[in-house]
């Protein structure tokens, strides 16, 4: 079965763009013109990932996140216009997986939805280069084969990229990390925002995981550097 991607914009000829070239690598389309009728086509035909324009009528792409996210860890893409980085910064915090500047290439596009699909599919690639053992750091328990993740026994929800960040730093505790070094190890190529879309990635984190900024067990920011998962795991 081909994979199915919700494209979401007002735009009818951006849809029609969208939608040609992603069937034309073999994926299946669902289209919507507005975040209201996006909600329900995502009910109706549970897509495996979602291309969204933030400014929509009826319901934005914002608030269409928030919706899914309070239920579902799809991976979602937003489209956003170039200027608006606050736009894009508030959809990463609420979970979204990236976000394709317009104007945007649409063969950049589809690799970006390949690129959230493969790390969203369990069992398979997961983080690049990672051996399939769990991961366990203090109270952290990191399942990489389930995509599984707990905290004191407690079930964490994370998304894909978040799950993959997370695993990425807890595997090498100690290591300080740029955040070009982490935006590399989770996707594999950089992109023009790189440092605010994983300072949002890692807040997502840190609030799944209940860890304090001031107090960290888990993530720690090493400033003017990066971020450092703490070698002990359990300890400010």
């Amino acid at each position: 079965m081909p994979k199915s991607i919700l494209v979401a914009d007002d735009e009818p000829k951006i849809v029609a763009l969208i939608r040609s070239y992603l069937e034309a690598s073999g994926f299946r389309v669902v289209p919507a013109f507005d975040g209201i009728e996006a909600l329900a086509a995502f009910r109706s035909s549970a897509p495996d990932c979602l291309v969204l324009d933030i400014n929509m009528p009826g319901m934005d792409g914002l608030s269409l996140a928030r919706e899914l996210r309070k239920s579902s860890e799809v991976p979602i893409i937003f489209l956003t216009a170039l200027a608006d980085e606050v736009d894009r910064v508030v959809g990463l915090e609420l979970g979204a997986d990236d976000y394709v500047t317009k104007p945007f290439s649409p063969r950049e596009l589809v690799a970006r939805v390949k690129a959230v699909l493969r790390r969203s599919m369990q069992g398979e690639e997961g983080v690049k280069g990672r051996e399939r053992e769990s991961i366990v750091r203090g109270e952290l328990r990191l399942d990489p084969t389930k995509r599984t993740c707990a905290v004191g026994g407690l079930a964490v929800a994370l998304t894909s990229v978040q799950f993959d960040l997370l695993a990425l730093m807890a595997g090498k505790p100690g290591k300080v990390w740029t955040r070009l070094e982490i935006l590399d190890g989770i996707s594999g190529s950089a992109h023009e925002g790189y440092d605010r879309t994983i300072d949002a990635h890692i807040k997502n984190v840190r609030k799944a995981l209940g860890d304090e900024i001031d107090a960290p067990r888990f993530i720690e920011t090493v400033r003017g550097v990066g971020y450092r998962f703490m070698e002990s795991g359990d300890e400010a």
